[in-house]
């Protein structure tokens, strides 16, 4: 079933078709840019070397699809009710996560690499900050999931402060500003705190440490999505002038990607510090205005497929590292080749099948607790928003 939200301009049943298609391009990408640091085919280095952006695409729709909700709650004048929104946060997003945390640090052979930080760090989603690829890589994509649950806690409340002093659309240079300071931090860390280990052979590990994981240069994606249910709530004649040309949108956004893909050659540079990161989510926020666009061929393309993939891509991004982990390490004691294609299938088989698990035996028990606390007081002959009744198209993450 195709998941469903009240967007604005829209009927509140709006089938996120085009969005469906993206997360499942999202985690596919993501999945198969982490595989090849397991044994994997040759020529999955290059082939897949930008699938890290994927995370990227992640961030986009997390900022569009809470923003959108939230700002439409503001455009009914109902305001915002951060009990029910935390509540729904939670029960979407802690339980799954929490099982896999249990997992990594009570089943040691699920670790596909050695060393975890700090179990803290994860229960306070702060593992991101300081994280050393080399030293504490167990583990070490949940750092997305990080910088998605701060956000998550600090996006309504800034909005609440914002309506509290009756901002209104001049909150948009507060999104300019953060998006301009975005530069300015990276360029920072940059100097200094990577430029003196550029020599070292280890180098890349000052970069992941400093550029490429803490929350304050990863905003871009986010605020990109955010920016774009902004406009699409708040400025209802450019929403219908630029839904009208979703595929040329697509192309637009198809094509930005494809520079940043040049730009991002090596990530690890000074023009794809500064600058790959704000095109990479400029590109993929053009793709999502594309995707939720009627006159896009992603909004009418109906895929059962795509559809159950994204119902399960925060599963899949939960667990899939030591699922491939465990795969591999019984597979091999069975004689197939780790680096052969036929492991590859394998692992993606038993990727799918683990998420399915955790689907069934975490996240829909959870969720059904979530609605039976939210929507209790709510008398038979009155029908759930239907916007709230399936959020599985919000990330994470």
């Amino acid at each position: 079933m195709s998941q469903s939200i009240s967007l604005p301009g829209k009927p509140e049943n709006t089938k996120l078709l085009g969005l469906d298609h993206l997360r499942t391009f999202a985690i596919t990408f993501v999945i198969l840019f982490h595989y090849r640091i397991f044994k994997h085919p040759e020529w999955m280095d290059q082939a897949f070397a930008f699938g890290w952006t994927g995370v990227d695409l992640f961030f986009v729709l997390s900022g569009y699809l809470i923003s959108a909700q939230l700002f439409s709650k503001i455009a009914q004048g109902k305001g915002i009710s951060l009990k029910e929104f935390f509540l729904k946060r939670f029960f979407r997003i802690i339980p799954a996560y929490l099982v896999v945390v249990a997992l990594y640090f009570c089943i040691p052979v699920f670790r596909e690499r050695e060393a975890l930080p700090p179990l803290w760090k994860f229960l306070t989603f702060t593992q991101n900050l300081g994280l050393n690829l080399k030293t504490t890589g167990t583990f070490s994509h949940a750092w997305s999931l990080c910088i998605e649950e701060q956000f998550y806690l600090l996006l309504p409340l800034i909005i609440t402060a914002l309506l509290y002093f009756k901002v209104g659309r001049k909150s948009a240079w507060l999104i300019i500003a953060l998006f301009i300071t975005g530069f300015v931090l990276r360029y920072i860390s940059w100097v200094k705190l990577v430029v003196p280990f550029l020599e070292a052979d280890d180098s890349w590990v000052a970069w992941y440490r400093a550029i490429y994981y803490p929350t304050y240069n990863r905003l871009d994606g986010l605020l990109v999505g955010v920016s774009i249910a902004g406009v699409f709530q708040f400025w209802p004649a450019i929403r219908e002038r630029v839904t009208r040309y979703g595929n040329v949108i697509l192309i637009i956004g198809l094509l930005l990607l494809a520079g940043a893909y040049f730009l991002c050659e090596d990530p690890g540079s000074f023009n794809a510090t500064i600058f790959g990161f704000p095109l990479v989510a400029i590109a993929y926020g053009a793709i999502v205005m594309a995707a939720i666009s009627p006159s896009c061929v992603l909004y009418r393309l109906n895929s059962r497929i795509s559809s159950r993939i994204a119902i399960l891509s925060y599963s899949i991004y939960l667990s899939h590292k030591g699922v491939i982990h465990l795969t591999q390490l019984l597979c091999s004691k069975w004689g197939i080749a780790e680096k052969g294609h036929v492991m590859f299938f394998i692992c993606m088989i038993t990727t799918i099948l683990g998420a399915l698990v955790m689907r069934y035996a975490v996240e829909k028990p959870f969720l059904h607790i979530r609605d039976y606390i939210l929507y209790k007081k709510t008398t038979s002959n009155i029908v759930k928003p239907v916007a709230f009744l399936n959020v599985d198209l919000i990330n994470k993450s």
